[in-house]
């Protein structure tokens, strides 16, 4: 069985392929997600089908608002015993190997990678990726640096040092290369996710109890405190650079977005970054 987790936090309308399961992330203490393709109203009600939620079974829920989507990642891993297959994406980005064109025309959720498409690729890879992110003027670490906190990653550097050692080559070149595989998204048969979730939770709750135990944490507003799902995404790129060594065969695939992206907006706020010291927020 094949399953990939939708990560959403609000109503929206969902794909109706069994491939895909809309998962509420952060649903700790919130009401139910309707799928917007199932609402109706009725006595001046919204009614329809809600979505599976991230608090039930063995789950980290109320870590939401500094985890984000990985409490999806770890509901799946944990309850999804029968996945051969688990992915991870957002309720407005998604893989397909389909054209701009092709989309227009059928549809946005006819676009998406379907599950004949992800049988065909599993025959040729192991692990699925988005197309890379190209910083040029900047690499992981100095972005990071630039519109965050740079101590974040210097604190997941020791860690990794001490829990992972035999990662640090791995995790000095990806700090220092300019690309690199964003938004936590990713498809890996069951042998993977397993490794990937122990080593990245075993890393990131570590990483968790030092900045609770400094005090960190505390300063931080609701942007800053989104640190371990940044944080994860640099050493999601890390585990895939030990994974290609020992023979791994990686596709990127490219990501289309139910909304548009603002990228005059996102350039600006990225050369205000390198260049007059404007932190993200």
């Amino acid at each position: 069985m094949n399953k990939i987790i939708i990560a959403a936090h609000k109503e929206y309308a969902f794909p109706h392929d069994d491939i895909y399961l809309p998962l509420q992330v952060g649903a700790a203490g919130k009401e139910d997600i309707l799928n917007l393709d199932t609402i109706y109203l009725k006595d001046g009600k919204s009614y329809g089908e809600t979505i599976m939620r991230d608090d039930i079974d063995d789950n980290i829920s109320s870590k939401n608002p500094g985890y984000c989507e990985l409490t999806g990642l770890y509901w799946a891993w944990k309850n999804l015993p029968d996945a051969d297959v688990i992915g991870l994406v957002h309720y407005r980005r998604y893989f397909s190997m389909k054209s701009a064109s092709l989309r227009k025309r059928n549809g946005f959720f006819q676009s998406i990678l379907s599950e004949g498409e992800l049988d065909e690729l599993l025959l040729r890879c192991d692990i699925i990726v988005p197309k890379k992110r190209i910083y040029g003027i900047e690499t992981l670490y100095s972005h990071y640096a630039h519109t965050l906190d740079a101590h974040q990653l210097d604190v997941a550097r020791k860690v990794v040092a001490k829990l992972y050692p035999s990662y640090l080559p791995a995790l000095r070149t990806v700090y220092n290369q300019r690309w690199g595989y964003m938004w936590n998204m990713m498809i890996m048969r069951r042998k993977d996710i397993e490794d990937y979730c122990t080593w990245l939770f075993d890393i990131l709750f570590t990483t968790e109890r030092y900045f609770r135990k400094k005090g960190y944490l505390k300063g931080l507003n609701n942007f800053e405190g989104r640190l371990f799902g940044r944080i994860s995404e640099i050493l999601f790129n890390v585990w895939l650079f030990e994974r290609r060594k020992q023979g791994a065969r990686i596709r990127e695939v490219k990501v289309i977005h139910a909304e548009p992206e603002d990228w005059p907006r996102k350039a600006k706020s990225f050369l205000e970054a390198k260049f007059a010291g404007k932190k993200y927020g």
